[in-house]
């Protein structure tokens, strides 16, 4: 038993090192020297005892390791602020962990504001180096870029024309997220059978007997449409949604959430991801398909109330256009899924709703809304109302509470509604957008479809002068400057 023991933690030892062995370490005593020694280098300046640096990590040495090929090169290197590369970082005006920094040919060319997970990384340092468009000047050249991971877009140019000048403006415009290539070559054009043409290539792991491996663009030379086309077909009838891409997906869709692996299980990911196909292509005109790694997504799981997704088959999950929430109860399969398309179709199915139970008692000097009570305490109360999107845990909501119980109480005869929502035990309408705690908007009576964000003082006497100002009606007892009216003797 402790020699298994001593295996297994030596094994994960082992591969601790292995998956941070493509990030360069740099000190104060060479990092002038080696840095010099490449072309561009993203060097993030960390802490070891940072728990943003330690989340980052494995990160940043997957994306070390999906790059290390890529041409031109680009290298992933990092400082410990606290050790070794002390100087180093006071010189570069570090003051936070982590800190990244691109350098060009040894000089420091720009900071790092792209997204901080490895597929997304490497991504954004892709579109950093070299021209927006990597001419392909030999067959070779053409096979080793269309035999990438990722979709590649290539035009083939016999001459210069309007298609050439306008696919290369839309390859300065989408750099960060398609790889383009083009070529003038006689041999390349020869063996594709284009001229004067533009083609998307689906990368290999993605290939499938429902749709085809590659797509030529057929369209005007403009281009607004050529990014059109591109958007349109990029991610194919069922696309791999993953962290840094999710906003390419737009309801109404439906998404298979399950053991997603492409370097690790390429096939068990397609053994899956070809029975959504199959379903797939006969709603494209309609729906939006998509499969997404269960682990990479846990948060939209609990959305679905889904604390965890036992075994190995997909679940299933939709929105439609008015981003109503639905779920394949089912267990998956082919038909399971078709009949689940259907019903979301055909609004055979009750939109699932993440709520509390309805407070017994909302007699309260703030009202409570949930999920289940949202039309009747919000948007169809007849009044004007303030509404504050908080978290439990949420210090400055604590700090808020007991102002906001006074407003509510202050208010109480007036034609206005104060209202709380616990956003992360609830869903929230889709008009208003909650990205932080707390988040507070005015909805006035008879504009509940277009509420406005309130980005006033947080007092009370700044709320009712708010209120004051911007009540449908005025109010009883302040005029439209905020000012407590007199009582009448």
């Amino acid at each position: 038993m402790f020699v298994l023991k001593y295996l297994f933690l030596y094994s994960l030892f082992y591969i601790s090192l292995a998956s941070e062995s493509d990030v360069v370490e740099l000190s104060d005593d060479d990092f002038s020297t080696r840095i010099s020694e490449h072309e561009t280098v993203l060097v993030m300046f960390y802490a070891p005892w940072c728990g943003h640096c330690k989340k980052l990590k494995p990160e940043y040495a997957k994306a070390a390791e999906l790059i290390k090929d890529n041409e031109p090169p680009v290298v992933l290197a990092k400082v410990d602020c606290t050790e070794a590369g002390k100087e180093t970082c006071q010189k570069f005006s570090v003051t936070g962990y982590p800190t990244l920094k691109i350098f060009r040919n040894g000089d420091f060319s720009q900071e790092y504001n792209g997204p901080r997970e490895a597929v997304g990384i490497v991504k954004y340092l892709k579109a950093q180096v070299g021209p927006s468009s990597r001419e392909l000047s030999s067959v070779a050249d053409f096979e080793g870029f269309t035999n990438k991971n990722d979709v590649v877009v290539v035009g083939f140019f016999e001459k210069e024309t309007d298609l050439k000048g306008a696919f290369l403006k839309v390859a300065d415009k989408l750099r960060e997220k398609v790889n383009f290539g083009h070529s003038t070559t006689k041999a390349v054009l020869e063996k594709e059978g284009h001229k004067d043409a533009i083609v998307l290539f689906r990368p290999k792991h993605l290939h499938n007997k429902f749709e085809p491996n590659s797509v030529e663009y057929v369209g005007a030379n403009k281009r607004e449409d050529i990014e059109s086309w591109i958007n349109k077909d990029y991610h194919g009838l069922v696309g791999h949604r993953q962290r840094d891409n999710v906003n390419d997906f737009r309801p109404p869709y439906f998404v298979a959430y399950y053991s997603v692996d492409y370097v690790k299980n390429a096939k068990g990911s397609n053994y899956w991801r070809n029975r959504v196909l199959k379903v797939a292509k006969n709603f494209a005109d309609s729906f939006t398909f998509a499969i997404s790694a269960k682990d990479d997504f846990q948060h939209e799981l609990n959305e679905y109330g889904y604390d965890y997704v036992k075994g190995d088959k997909p679940v299933v999950f939709a929105r439609d256009a008015k981003h109503q929430k639905y779920v394949m109860k089912d267990e998956f399969s082919v038909e399971a899924l078709e009949q689940f398309v259907k019903d979301v179709q055909g609004g055979k199915l009750e939109p699932y709703l993440k709520s509390e139970p309805i407070p017994e008692d909302n007699s309260g000097p703030v009202t409570v809304a949930v999920a289940k009570n949202f039309h009747e305490v919000v948007t169809n109360n007849g009044k004007d109302t303030l509404i504050e999107f908080y978290a439990p845990w949420c210090g400055h909501c604590k700090k808020l509470a007991p102002i906001f119980d006074e407003l509510g109480e202050k208010l109480k005869n007036e034609d206005v509604a104060i209202v709380k929502m616990d956003a992360t035990n609830n869903d929230v309408s889709g008009v208003y957008e909650v990205q932080g705690y707390p988040t507070l908007y005015w909805a006035p009576k008879n504009g509940k479809d277009s509420p406005v964000r309130y980005e006033g003082g947080r007092e009370l006497d700044e709320f009712i002068k708010y209120i004051a100002t911007h009540a449908t009606n005025e109010l009883k007892g302040w005029d439209r400057k905020g000012k407590p009216k007199k009582e009448e003797l």
